[in-house]
């Protein structure tokens, strides 16, 4: 049994919830992945065209639990 296994963890999934400027809940990419830097990654590249397409912030979700939510917004200056 893996060290995740052991823990109950196994099946965890993480993924983004996309948010618009109201934050209601906005259709995005269905992206799943098997650990929270994969999730960080993949924003981290895609988050511009997400910005682009009306996206003003995403919660990062484990399961259904939010682990933290962040603007895609310029930071006003």
């Amino acid at each position: 049994m893996g060290a995740a296994a052991a823990r109950g963890d196994a099946h965890m999934a993480w993924s983004w919830r996309y948010e618009g400027a109201n934050g209601e809940s906005v259709d995005g990419p269905a992206e799943s992945f098997g650990s929270q830097a994969d999730a960080e990654s993949w924003i981290g590249q895609t988050w511009r065209e997400l910005a682009a397409s009306g996206v003003t912030s995403v919660a990062l979700l484990e399961d259904d639990r939010v682990e933290y939510r962040m603007s895609l917004q310029p930071v006003a200056e």
